[in-house]
């Protein structure tokens, strides 16, 4: 098979994309959740974790002004509170009250986690890298917290759970279950 020149949108080979849920302030005091797929694994020393935020979004103005987060990894249960949260914005309402969000505080930020997620990352902003039309905000873990029995060595344990992949607009993808190990 060889290699054609594609003509659609540039980053849709790189999808699906592990969709988090990231918990911020804003300004007004209220609490702003809204999910991303553009994340990744930035360093392990220091351990930081990147995500792309758009610079028109509520959530970019809640960083701006209160620079922590909680980076929230969701269960394939919550598939459509995950894609709601995305389709409306905490400008406008109040998306703990109107999705029935349940938080519990965070131990090393004021930023609340939220008490459903597989797993949680307790961050500050360590810097914003402005790359176009998003903000790059590498945040620099200070806790990680984990569901008891879904996290291995290995990493999530996707015969007890899985994650959402999202690939575009609505439609997100399952990992399959079955593990293989590469030879050493």
């Amino acid at each position: 098979m060889s290699l054609v020149n594609y003509e659609g949108v540039f980053y849709r080979p790189l999808h699906p994309r592990p969709t988090i849920l990231l918990v911020t302030l804003c300004p007004n005091g209220k609490v702003n959740v809204m999910p991303a797929s553009w994340n990744m694994p930035i360093s392990e020393e220091p351990p930081t974790i990147g995500v792309s935020v758009y610079k028109g979004a509520y959530t970019y103005q809640c960083l701006k002004h209160h620079p922590e987060a909680t980076v929230n990894v969701p269960s394939h249960e919550y598939v459509d509170l995950v894609y709601a949260l995305g389709t409306v914005s905490g400008r406008d309402i109040d998306k703990v009250a109107r999705f029935n969000i349940r938080l519990t505080p965070s131990e090393t930020v004021k930023v609340p986690t939220w008490a459903d997620a597989v797993a949680v990352y307790e961050t500050v902003v360590d810097r914003e890298v402005e790359v176009g039309e998003v903000g790059l905000f590498v945040l620099r873990v200070l806790r990680v917290k984990v569901r008891e029995g879904l996290v291995d060595r290995w990493g999530i344990n996707l015969n007890k759970t899985n994650i959402l992949l999202h690939g575009v607009g609505r439609s997100f993808y399952l990992v399959n279950p079955r593990r293989i190990m590469a030879r050493q």
